[in-house]
């Protein structure tokens, strides 16, 4: 099986193949234009590659870049572009093994998947929710999905190798740092805004300053969901902050070096900022919302649903 690095240069000379038959064929139609006018002379009918209007000619997306960065930026979107398709496995909007959408009605369960893809190399998440945290603290959660999405759509011998790639060319250097960073900055949830023109399709459940946050779907949504969010995962992680400063107090004050009980004394500070905040979410945000069991109607698009959950979701400008 070929590398990431190689199916996406191969997947780059494509559409440079594509644009440069479309730029004569661009040409072409001019010159007959111009023969047919008598205006051969006059009218010129070189088309720069620049003005080539596909969606993946670098040329046209970078006309002021150099062909380098063209390269590189081509790169990047296309493992943004693949990220998007890993998160959209992971829900099951769609599937490896079948091609097009599979969920994408109002209420759509798992079960509705299997009945079109009965056994799939990679299940969607069974509870519609992903939990974006800034560490390993969630066996399921979106950075440990998309490992094992990697694994299973490109191969395992390669798996390292790939990883490897993807961060390079989204310029990270982990990558739950394109997921979430320490303050609550998410570029994948701002590329999704960005591609869905601020209408996501996933919504983003996070805290006032990010230290929490879980990804939904919106066609699998329920009036449950929330309770979800609250119950599985929200008090989960401050159970295991919880514990985890608990440690921390142990290890500030126990028989370690200086500078380790120093360090342990500042993360101790930090988790303790940290649950205050999800203790306030909890107690004035989430757990009121979950007792609404709010209902949705997706034929009344997201600017009108979005803003029935309030401070639960990430705020997004101009909706």
């Amino acid at each position: 099986m070929k590398t990431l690095e190689q199916i996406v240069a191969q997947h780059r000379e494509e559409w440079a193949a594509r644009s440069r038959a479309q730029q004569q064929l661009e040409i072409e139609n001019n010159e007959a234009v111009a023969k047919l006018y008598g205006l051969e002379d006059e009218v010129p009918s070189y088309v720069p590659l620049e003005r080539v209007s596909l969606t993946n000619n670098s040329a046209f997306r970078w006309p002021n870049k150099t062909p380098e960065e063209r390269d590189a930026l081509f790169t990047e979107s296309a493992i943004v572009d693949l990220v998007s398709y890993a998160v959209g496995c992971m829900f099951g909007r769609y599937s490896l093994d079948e091609p097009g959408l599979i969920l994408a009605d109002q209420g759509s369960t798992v079960q509705d998947y299997l009945t079109k893809v009965p056994s799939p190399r990679f299940a969607p998440d069974a509870d519609n929710v992903l939990p974006i945290v800034d560490g390993d603290w969630f066996e399921d959660d979106i950075v440990a999905k998309f490992r094992q999405f990697l694994r299973v759509a490109f191969g395992e011998a390669h798996f390292e190798e790939n990883l490897r790639f993807i961060e390079e060319a989204l310029g990270v250097k982990t990558l739950r740092d394109y997921f979430i960073r320490r303050g609550g900055k998410s570029r994948f949830y701002d590329d999704h805004v960005k591609r869905y023109k601020k209408r996501p399709i996933y919504w983003m459940f996070s805290s006032p300053k990010g230290s929490f946050n879980a990804l939904i779907y919106l066609h699998r949504y329920l009036p449950s969901t929330v309770s979800t969010v609250l119950n599985e995962y929200l008090r989960e992680y401050e159970a295991k902050l919880d514990a985890s400063l608990q440690n921390l107090g142990r290890e500030s004050t126990g028989g370690g070096s200086p500078r380790q009980q120093a360090a342990a004394a500042k993360e101790a500070d930090r988790l303790r900022k940290i649950l205050v905040e999800l203790s306030e979410y909890e107690h004035d945000v989430m757990y009121p919302l979950a007792s609404e069991q709010i209902s949705i109607d997706l034929d009344d698009g997201v600017k009108v649903n979005y803003p029935k959950f309030g401070r639960a979701l990430k705020r997004i400008q101009g909706l």
